[in-house]
């Protein structure tokens, strides 16, 4: 390689070696000293900002000059050959990587050349350099990469370093496409190699902890694509294949600088870490963003450097797919016929894939550059763009301005696509690679790659807004009928999908800019549907879903839905049913797409839950809101038809509910009443509390119910117990009956996020339970909890905020902090040590950040009204919380 014949005397000066060789062996302490000094000279040369891929080929020509140098102090039998391999092989070598070598001997070894190989390798160790060898023959090299692609691989990057080099030629020529592993056979080899290393990482460029290396989008990527052509050609760099073709000059340029990017990051993780590190983890992102220059205060900086890696990854998996599809198709199918159908004067479908009839039709017809992607959508049989085309269309995005996006023919294209009834966030998805969907929209292009640094919004802007258009359309298919039913029915109530989808790509376009995201999202959404020639009301439905689009989401998740002056508060802003199904579509597309692991049966129940009872509301007629006595009224009706004559002999329902009071009937669903009803009338022995473990209910997770005589503990052990067994908590619902019991029903999930399962798992639960709860006087131990690792790089200030809410007559207490294991746990020991009482509580985990509000009151069931109290839970949960 290049680097290979210019002598570096900073780095390694041979004089000095070889004097400190003379006589044999160089003293170990002497080759640590050089090691440690070159590695320190090459740090600086990489903070001074030199050329990473000098200082990565540097780093090799070093390592070539004391491999050679020992191997000439050990090696004097003939009948060796000293090869690196892999990431040494190719020259660019990171500061912790493995040294890969090969030592290739002939097939017989005599003992003197044996016991000085062993020493060899013995030094190196010694010496601190992390070795991966192996000693083989030409024919095992054979044998093995016959056997396995990753070993072809590696052999193809081999390069010679010192001893017999007819022996490495030998090899080469052996392992070789015309000998094992032609160009086709390798191909679809790596290629399946790379499918399956991409769903490892759901094919997502844009993880929160992005692996350099291996994943989507990083240096593998750009690897693959050097492996076939190499393979195929013969090319020793990615700067050769321009030479024969397979690369223009702007596509290398393009993955030059993204690979230098990559180098210089897998660099820093290295320094950072000290170790092999080529995961990009919270724990170093702030570190590596600052070694970038990324130094603005808060998450800003570090935000700012994730956008420019994310788009980076974007740019190398586009080239990527791009020069795959083109190698297999022009080289490796070149001679094979194919039949060709002209589609319109612009495009043909060749095979079944897509491609322009000539070389000038996009800068003749540059309304064609979205004419592509409508004709896809409209004929079923083409699958793909031929590689020719989507390198046209990167090369005619520049067309793409102003007077385009002016042009009626195009601005009708661009909807016909949203309109469409197949494909439409696929299409949008290839618009989004290939660099049109932003050039079209540049609101869209101006969040392409915005990061926000925490554990909720797990995808760049971009990328988000495309899920929920997906999401969206997933919605309409039979297969997700089971994950998403009401949904589906919505669906088929809107008139207008294209609205819909449209409210899904601007909903957060205006994020990164400073103010209200959502305010200046519908100005964008508004402005682009009028600009469209949209109709005056479909343009401000559009604007209204983008503004309000938190609003459900916040209602049902920090508000009191079992409330009807809530939904009858929520009601109002929405107006009528149109509005509320658009906006209910809408709200669990995102909810579903800003973080799936996030997305689960409790919270698609939540949002169910507030729908129906708004549609209801909006039916009876807003000037006619349902009050409480007529929901109870309802309820109870309801309960008894379902309870009909299952109560004990003698016993009516009436009874058992004389003491509940009304939030019992509102909170609770008439099944659950009735399933409560029969248990509690059922529930003669008064020692032990009545515990009731539910696996599956309609509200999407387990539910556990706890019936027994009134304790202030009672919320406290129960929450510690569940915390002890893993169960997260979704929901709390306290009722106190007048008669002294109180009722606690709790929605729980596995950390997970499954519903509990299995008798055994259940018994368990069930009988620990009932231990703490007939303990409540005596002592309970603390739990200890290691928070996870990727919880530990966010703070969240501690805040305890009170609020009284006059019309329920108790105080509203809201906990923001950082989420960790036993939170609620937490709180409740405060509760427990301040004499406060919880009514209820509305959980609410946003990634790293936990929002939870408790309705609690004093332990006479009156809202606080003491400035002493509030300090004191204010005190213990922060306290609680710092300690764990």
């Amino acid at each position: 390689m290049w680097f290979e014949n210019i002598p570096d005397e900073k780095l390694f000066n041979r004089a000095r070696f070889l004097d400190a060789a003379r006589g044999g062996t160089p003293p170990l302490k002497f080759c640590k000293q050089l090691i440690q000094d070159a590695r320190a000279s090459l740090h600086e040369r990489f903070i001074a900002g030199n050329r990473i891929d000098e200082v990565l080929y540097r780093h090799a020509w070093f390592i070539d000059q004391m491999l050679t140098g020992a191997w000439q102090s050990f090696i004097s039998e003939p009948g060796a050959s000293l090869v690196a391999v892999g990431g040494y092989g190719r020259g660019d070598l990171l500061p912790a990587s493995d040294i890969d070598l090969m030592i290739l001997t002939r097939p017989r070894v005599n003992a003197a050349l044996r016991s000085q190989i062993e020493r060899f390798l013995t030094f190196l160790w010694d010496i601190g350099l992390q070795v991966g060898h192996s000693v083989r023959t030409v024919r095992q090299c054979v044998q093995e990469a016959k056997a396995d692609v990753t070993v072809v691989t590696n052999l193809i990057e081999a390069r010679h370093v010192c001893g017999e080099r007819p022996l490495f030629d030998e090899m080469t020529d052996a392992t070789g496409p015309r000998r094992i592993w032609p160009t086709h056979k390798y191909f679809r080899a790596k290629f399946e190699e790379q499918s399956a290393r991409h769903q490892r990482y759901e094919h997502s460029e844009h993880n929160l902890e992005p692996n350099v290396k291996d994943g989507p989008g990083g240096l593998r990527d750009i690897q693959m694509v050097g492996w076939v052509a190499k393979r195929h050609f013969g090319a020793q760099r990615l700067l050769d294949l321009i030479g024969y073709g397979f690369l223009t000059e702007s596509e290398y340029q393009t993955l030059d600088r993204a690979r230098a990017l990559l180098w210089r990051v897998r660099f820093a993780l290295h320094a950072t870490t000290g170790r092999r590190e080529d995961r990009l983890l919270f724990d170093y992102q702030k570190k590596v963003a600052r070694l970038f220059g990324f130094t603005a205060e808060g998450n800003r900086g570090v935000e700012q450097f994730m956008r420019d890696f994310y788009r980076t990854a974007r740019d190398i998996s586009r080239l990527n797919e791009m020069l795959l599809q083109h190698f297999q198709e022009v080289i490796l199918a070149a001679g094979k016929r194919e039949k060709i159908e002209p589609l319109n004067n612009r495009f043909q479908v060749h095979g079944d894939s897509i491609a322009v009839r000539n070389e000038h039709v996009f800068k003749r017809y540059p309304f064609a550059l979205l004419e592509l992607f409508l004709l896809i959508q409209q004929n079923a049989r083409i699958n793909g763009v031929r590689a020719s085309t989507i390198r046209l269309v990167r090369e005619s995005i520049h067309l793409i301005d102003e007077a385009f996006r002016s042009d009626i023919r195009n601005r009708s294209l661009f909807l016909e696509i949203i309109r469409q009834p197949r494909m439409v966030g696929h299409e949008l998805r290839r618009m989004h690679r290939y660099g049109v969907l932003g050039a079209y929209l540049p609101e869209f292009a101006a969040v392409e790659g915005l990061t926000q640094f925490d554990l909720f919004h797990i995808y760049t802007v971009d990328e988000h807004l495309l899920f929920v258009v997906r999401n969206m359309r997933l919605f309409g298919l039979e297969e997700n009928s089971a994950r998403f039913p009401l949904c589906r029915r919505v669906l088929q109530a809107v008139p207008k999908q294209e609205l819909l989808y449209l409210a899904g790509i601007f909903h957060d376009i205006g994020k990164g800019r400073g103010g209200d995201h959502s305010e200046l999202g519908a100005v964008d959404a508004e402005t682009f549907c009028r600009r469209h020639q949209l109709a005056e009301f479909d343009s401000r439905l559009v604007g209204w879903l983008v503004r309000h689009h938190l609003l459900m989401s916040k209602t049902a998740q920090r508000e009191d839905i079992d409330d009807p002056e809530t939904v009858n508060r929520f009601a109002t802003t929405v107006r009528d049913v149109m509005h509320l199904n658009y906006l209910f579509l809408l709200t669990a597309a995102d909810m579903a797409g800003t973080n799936p692991g996030l997305w689960n049966g409790w919270k698609a129940a939540l949002l169910g839950d507030l729908y129906e009872k708004t549609l209801r509301a909006l039916r009876r007629g807003l000037e006619n809101p349902i009050d409480k006595e007529e929901r109870i009224a309802e309820v109870k009706a309801e309960a008894l038809a379902l309870l009909g004559r299952g109560l004990p002999r003698g016993l009516a329902a009436e009874s058992v509910w004389g003491g509940l009071g009304e939030d019992y009937f509102i909170r609770h669903s008439p099944d659950e009443i009735a399933r409560h009803t029969q248990a509690i009338a059922e529930h003669t022995d008064t020692a032990f509390p009545l515990v009731l473990i539910r696996e599956i209910t309609a509200r999407g997770g387990t539910e556990i119910f706890i019936y027994m005589p009134d304790h202030d503990n009672i919320f406290s052990r129960a929450v510690r117990t569940m915390d002890r067994l893993g169960l997260n908590i979704l929901d709390a619902r306290i009722i106190t009956s007048t008669s002294g019991h109180t009722l606690d029903t709790f929605i729980v999930l596995e950390t997970g996020g499954e519903p509990v399962q299995g008798h055994g798992r259940v018994t368990d639960i069930h009988q620990r339970l009932i231990r703490a709860l007939t303990s409540l006087d005596q002592p309970m131990a603390r739990a200890n909890h290691v928070s996870p690792r990727r919880l530990r790089h966010f703070d969240v200030p501690t805040q305890v905020l009170f609020s009284t809410d006059s019309m329920n007559i108790r105080t509203i207490m809201e906990v923001i902090a950082t989420d960790r294991p036993g939170f609620l746990a937490a709180v409740g020991m405060a509760m427990e040590n301040c004499g406060a009482r919880l009514q209820g509580a509305k959980i609410a985990t946003y990634g790293e950040r936990v929002e939870d509000i408790f309705f609690i009151t004093d332990r006479h069931n009156r809202p606080l009204a003491d400035e002493s109290q509030m300090a004191c839970l204010r005190n213990a949960i922060t306290e609680n919380l710092a300690t764990r």
